[in-house]
């Protein structure tokens, strides 16, 4: 008994690559989508250096008031100018010697002054004059 075999069979390997018709396909198909993925990328204007939509997007305003007498300091510091240790002298302020009756009264807090109020101003919820309260 000899251990080689007959010269009719044959040994057939398991086939791991593709056909060359199936390579063929694979690769006009890549080629396709790098084409369709540079025109795209052209229609976008990335020759010109143009900015990608999201730079360009419209800023958004947002519009809000704050309660001088009822906020705390972290919402204080929302408003333009005013920092960490202001807003917490204006908290500490209002403490110890009670409610703003008016935007005016917000002079009585330092670091305060006429330039920091009106810029201030239209971020604060209005005052109701002082005749016009009640008990004044």
């Amino acid at each position: 008994m000899s251990s080689a075999r007959p010269s009719s069979e044959k040994t057939t390997w398991p086939r791991l690559v593709l056909r060359r018709t199936d390579q063929a396909v694979s690769a006009a198909l890549i080629a396709i989508v790098l084409v369709v993925m540079a025109g795209w990328w052209i229609w976008q204007g990335q020759l010109r250096g143009r900015l990608i939509d999201i730079e360009r997007a419209e800023p958004i305003v947002i519009d809000f008031k704050i309660d001088v007498n009822q906020a705390d300091w972290p919402e204080l510091t929302l408003m333009p100018n005013i920092g960490e240790q202001l807003a917490k002298r204006i908290v500490t302020d209002r403490q110890e010697r009670g409610p703003f009756r008016d935007l005016s009264d917000l002079r009585r807090v330092r670091g305060i002054g006429p330039k920091t109020l009106d810029g201030i101003r239209p971020y604060l919820v209005p005052m109701p004059e002082t005749a016009a309260t009640a008990g004044k």
